[in-house]
């Protein structure tokens, strides 16, 4: 069931208590295990395992991980809670603003949960203080980001978020899963310098309408319609054979080069996102954009899997993705 592998809306997953994620908060959760070091207090309460919360986060985590899913462990799941005045404070405004951006939208908030890959202390200071400049930093120089603001990635793409990631020092990896505001969004082309919305009909901003892999939240909201709720923390030592630029992993065996690939997908997608494949590699060849940048867009529009296998099934001798 798509409830039980992806968080989405309000009701699949506060399906207990009263269905909204800050008034099912206690302050005595249960803890199966020892909190990751460093990063329990502060509002943060770890959720044990059996806990309807963990269960559904760790489910929707592992299933969007894909191949690297077999070898990860989630080491603890930390919650955000209502403890001091500051946190109560920033549940209210959230609160707030989704009701304003229901009445704005003809009673549609559009609320998902979205994850934010980012270090250790990263993740602690956005509990702590909020997002700021520094996390907008990030794709504000990156030539091929849709958009300069909050970048998340939706919960069911949990892959894509991992890859983000940063370990620390016990090689330990965290993610922040947020709920998030997305009102009427509007699509955003890759490169796009955009930091506001267009116009007031719009609250946010997608790479794909159909189809986002990403969330872009503008900066002038990014303390209003993002709500920090959950840290994951795992160990997944197959993610250091993935990097950071989202390149796939080698197979021992079966390489494949760009052409090749690109002719193989031609038999599996639609006209649309051949297309749009088409284009990006065209750009590649001129180079306009970096081998990374065309790699992350492949697994974009194909998806992992359609990637996986067709590498695993090619019979040529060539690399993978030259």
């Amino acid at each position: 069931m798509a409830m039980q592998t992806e968080i989405e809306d309000q009701a699949s997953f506060t399906s207990v208590g009263s269905g909204e994620i800050l008034d099912s908060i206690s302050d005595d959760a249960d803890s199966g295990f020892p909190p990751v070091r460093n990063l329990a207090g502060d509002g943060l309460i770890p959720i044990g395992e059996g806990n309807p919360e963990f269960n559904l986060i760790t489910a929707s985590f592992l299933s969007g991980l894909g191949p690297v899913a077999s070898d990860t462990t989630t080491l603890s799941v930390l919650k955000n809670s209502t403890e001091s005045v500051l946190t109560k404070a920033k549940f209210m405004v959230f609160r707030i603003f989704t009701a304003a951006v229901a009445r704005k939208n003809g009673g549609v908030p559009n609320m998902k949960y979205g994850w934010f890959a980012g270090s250790k202390e990263e993740i602690r200071r956005i509990i702590s203080l909020g997002f700021s400049g520094r996390e907008i930093e990030k794709f504000a120089n990156d030539a091929a980001s849709h958009g300069v603001g909050i970048h998340l990635v939706p919960s069911k793409l949990s892959l894509a978020a991992a890859l983000g990631t940063e370990p620390d020092e016990e090689g330990l990896r965290h993610l922040l899963l947020c709920r998030i505001i997305l009102g009427k969004s509007e699509p955003l082309i890759s490169g796009s310098r955009q930091m506001y919305p267009s116009s007031s009909e719009f609250d946010s901003g997608v790479d794909n309408l159909q189809n986002p892999q990403r969330y872009i939240v503008w900066s002038c909201s990014m303390n209003s319609h993002i709500l920090p709720s959950y840290v994951v923390s795992f160990r997944s030592p197959r993610l250091g054979g993935i990097s950071r630029d989202g390149i796939l992993p080698r197979p021992s065996t079966t390489w494949v080069s760009f052409p090749a690939l690109i002719s193989l997908l031609s038999k599996s997608l639609d006209p649309p996102r051949m297309n749009l494949i088409l284009e990006t590699y065209d750009d590649f060849r001129k180079r306009k954009l970096r081998r990374d940048k065309l790699v992350q867009k492949m697994r974009e529009v194909a998806g992992d899997d359609l990637l996986v296998h067709i590498i695993k099934n090619y019979r040529g001798t060539d690399r993978v993705m030259t």
